[in-house]
């Protein structure tokens, strides 16, 4: 029998270190989408806090221990989402954030994280090139590395989505889960497999960006020279092997979608559901898109992750869209 690194006694002591802000977000059916999609879909929104991500339910859990352990300064590389959450969460608990970003990273998102207190460094290259950066930058001043999805406290702080989706008792038999470097999918994938077996785990990432799923597929570490999609949160080259360890245990499957779907979802989102997400949010919705056969006559929950987006990007994809009438 495989271990796997995440508790679930662990994890129900981060809900009482983070701050309530960011738990027990909404859960509810939206009707509006069903129409075009063809399934029963309910919304697990994870926009609506400071940050506009899940990521500071991981970030609150690393910050607490840090702040517990008398250190004051950690540094991580981010796309956007996980640096603003560790600015948020070091913020309040004093401590000295750094965050490395590729100089291509979403302009909004690092005016974001220096608002929040955050120093920023970027690099010339791609998210992969700032997590070397970020690992030097530690190694050099003897400080605290975040690695999200590596760092189990960033796992386990996501999965407390899951501990909120089972205790609604429900009645969803699908949970689509967007898929970058695995702390989302591995931390909500074990509690719904520890304790809603029952419930189907499908992890969705960009076909621009398909290291993770391919390494799931092949049952090992597979990267990829470059990535090429909008969705820039969940774009990484190089799959964690003990990340990768634990998603073999809790992901029933891992699909990869086209950026023309991941545009519809964010257009649907927003006609149908008032929501402006950025594109990683859309990756479930692109999943039903994509093979509707499939999730017909199903309910399913897909985890609205974040809404950090360029705006006028995201004029230009959303003009771009097809409409889909309800």
């Amino acid at each position: 029998m495989q271990k796997t690194r995440l508790d679930i006694a662990r994890i129900r002591a981060a809900r009482r270190v983070i701050d309530p802000v960011f738990l027990d977000t909404p859960l509810y059916r939206c009707e509006a989408l069903e129409p075009g999609l063809g399934c029963a879909v309910s919304i697990k929104l994870e926009t609506a806090n400071p940050v506009r991500s899940f990521k500071a339910r991981g970030t609150e859990v690393v910050a607490s221990l840090l702040a517990g352990d008398g250190s004051r300064d950690v540094v991580c590389a981010s796309a956007g989402n996980l640096g603003q959450a560790l600015a948020w969460s070091g913020r309040g608990r004093g401590l000295e954030v750094t965050v490395v970003a590729s100089r291509f990273a979403t302009v909004a998102k690092l005016d974001r994280i220096r608002a929040l207190g955050a120093g920023v460094e970027l690099v010339d290259g791609d998210h992969e090139m700032a997590r070397e950066r970020a690992a030097a930058i530690a190694r050099r001043e003897g400080i605290r590395l975040v690695e999200d999805s590596l760092d189990i406290e960033t796992c386990e702080g996501a999965a407390t989505i899951g501990l909120e989706l089972v205790d609604t008792v429900p009645s969803f038999d699908t949970v689509l889960i967007a898929l970058g470097g695995g702390a989302l999918a591995t931390g909500v994938g074990h509690v719904l497999k520890a304790m809603a077996p029952e419930v189907e785990v499908i992890c969705v990432q960009p076909l621009g960006a398909p290291a993770m799923t391919h390494s799931w597929r092949g049952r090992r570490v597979v990267t990829t020279d470059s990535t090429s999609a909008i969705a820039d949160g969940v774009a990484g080259r190089y799959p964690v092997p003990a990340v990768l360890d634990d998603l073999l245990l809790v992901a029933d499957d891992a699909v990869l979608v086209q950026e023309e779907s991941i545009i519809a979802g964010m257009r649907m989102l927003l006609d149908h559901a008032g929501l402006v997400v950025e594109p990683s949010a859309a990756l479930g919705i692109a999943a039903v898109l994509e093979d509707r056969d499939r999730f017909a006559g199903r309910h399913v929950v897909t985890i609205v992750c974040g809404s950090n987006v360029d705006v006028d990007a995201y004029h230009g994809w959303i003009a771009a869209a097809p409409v889909h009438r309800s």
